[in-house]
């Protein structure tokens, strides 16, 4: 597929050739034995979650896959020859969203108990705890220097963290429900927000405020990111559609109605010529962006399919779903020319509802009544499964306090009975655990360690209640606009009285 194509498409917010009404797709006869080398393969199912699975994230070389669940665990599988894993135990409430940072060395968790962890992925379960939301927290980001993070939240935020520092930077307010995801741009310069008020907001993160908003009345966006050259976003909808926007015209570039349920996920190529999508409706939808259509039906998991990521290089991605399953998958298709695979495959496609394509026209939608066709790929259960289903926990102590980053050979996993886990401890021993293991490294005297540790007691008691004041200023605000409403409506019901 010609990289260089996708650039010129999407830079100009507009399609080449004929208008999108007007395009045809010319059908040939299938040849006798038709090769399915390009489709995308189930390389291994992974079992090993005891309930849905919520987030999945590839390390950067890919031999390693980090995935979350509402069963309040983290698994990290190695993929190399022989498969092991590694379970974290460590939030008290379900894990709602994870990722590797870009080097490999950190993975950061989202959880419903209001904190975020960072988390060396070594046997010794090393981990941090990142305090401020008051609510439940959606989503977790690394930028693509490593250097912050960006974390969305039922408190109707959206924060900024160092990762260095392990401290807040700054929060964004002007969403007026929860929300769901937050991601920054590749140039770290922008983030995008997506919520339940149905907006999507972009933000400069240099200035702190919100630059451009675009609403979605017929439904909320569940999930939202920036293509790979972060000229355009996606979000991926409640009301079963997947829309692309171009940032610097402001209009909506691409719409695709493929699915038959909410939409949960998205993840774009690397290439940003393909996206695929994952939703309640079970299955996962490969786009090409580049002809405006869709290319491929994936079925796998029983029920919702909840994420989906591709790998750094864009030879892998996985799926994790309501069924507790993580599905590997080989991608194939990204280097062959679809208009030749649907050509020579069409004995093997389904039909299905077509993407509806707008250009950069939004109040004109384009219809389209010819039905497009896209491949069905139906994978067997039958691959050889090296993961326990209940396997055996051994608890080892985490400590607070993350040394500097090891290199990826130093990530030794265990076999896949033997699982490493970080301590079951309270909160009120987390923060000893940090004083603790500064005093042995330093000799610092217990009467110090004792104020250090009552210092940082009091640090968390600040950041909450700083917190606590931003959701109240939050409330007022939204209590404001409320009756700023409802006093507008008064005014015109008296101007028709009159």
């Amino acid at each position: 597929m010609n990289s260089g194509l996708g650039r010129s498409c999407l830079e100009r917010g507009g399609f080449n050739g004929p208008p999108l009404q007007q395009l045809q797709f010319v059908r040939r006869p299938a040849p006798p034995m038709a090769s399915a080398l390009e489709d995308p393969v189930l390389i291994q199912p992974f079992r090993g979650h005891s309930a849905a699975v919520t987030g999945v994230a590839f390390n950067a070389d890919a031999a390693g896959l980090a995935t979350s669940s509402l069963d309040r665990c983290l698994m990290v599988w190695k993929l190399k020859a022989q498969c092991r894993a590694y379970r974290f135990v460590g939030h008290a409430e379900a894990v709602t969203s994870i990722q590797f940072s870009p080097d490999g060395q950190l993975l950061a968790s989202a959880s419903q108990d209001r904190t975020i962890r960072l988390w060396i992925p070594c046997i010794h379960g090393e981990s941090s705890v990142l305090k401020g939301h008051t609510a439940s927290v959606r989503s977790v980001s690394f930028s693509h220097d490593g250097q912050s993070l960006v974390s969305a939240s039922n408190d109707k935020s959206v924060k900024i963290w160092s990762v260095r520092h392990q401290r807040l930077l700054f929060s964004l307010f002007q969403h007026t429900h929860w929300v769901r995801c937050a991601k920054f741009s590749t140039d770290g310069r922008l983030i995008v927000s997506c919520s339940e008020d149905k907006s999507v907001k972009i933000w400069d993160t240099r200035n702190k405020t919100c630059i451009d908003s675009f609403l979605d009345y017929g439904g909320f966006a569940n999930y939202v990111d920036f293509n790979p050259t972060g000229t355009c976003i996606a979000s991926a909808g409640s009301n079963h559609v997947v829309k692309l926007w171009d940032i610097r015209m402001k209009k909506l570039l691409q719409h695709y109605k493929v699915h038959r349920a909410g939409v949960n996920c998205i993840s774009f190529h690397p290439s940003g010529n393909y996206l695929i999508t994952a939703s309640t409706d079970s299955t996962l939808k490969i786009l090409d962006l580049l002809e405006g259509r869709l290319i491929y039906t994936l079925h796998g998991h029983k029920g919702p399919v909840l994420s989906v990521a591709f790998s750094k290089g864009g030879e892998k991605f996985a799926s994790g779903g309501a069924d507790a399953q993580v599905l590997l998958w080989k991608t194939n298709f990204d280097s062959f020319d679809y208009k030749e695979i649907l050509e020579h495959h069409i004995r093997r496609t389904h039909i299905d509802d077509p993407p509806h394509l707008l250009d950069i026209y939004p109040k004109s939608p384009h219809l389209h009544d010819e039905k497009l066709q896209s491949v069905e790929v139906n994978p067997t259960f039958d691959l050889t499964n090296t993961q326990t289903l209940d396997p055996p926990v051994i608890e080892i102590s985490s400590s607070f306090s993350i040394p500097n980053c090891v290199s990826s050979e130093d990530l030794q996993y265990p076999p896949a009975s033997v699982l490493a886990t970080s301590s079951k401890r309270k909160s009120e021993n987390e923060n000893e655990s940090a004083v603790h293991n500064v005093n042995k490294r330093t000799g610092i005297s217990p009467s110090l360690g004792n104020a250090l540790e009552h210092i940082v007691e009091q640090l968390d008691v600040l950041t909450l209640t700083i917190s606590v004041l931003e959701q109240r200023l939050t409330m007022t605000e939204d209590k404001l606009k409320e009756c700023l409403e409802n006093q507008q409506k008064m005014l015109l019901q008296g101007r028709q009285e009159e």
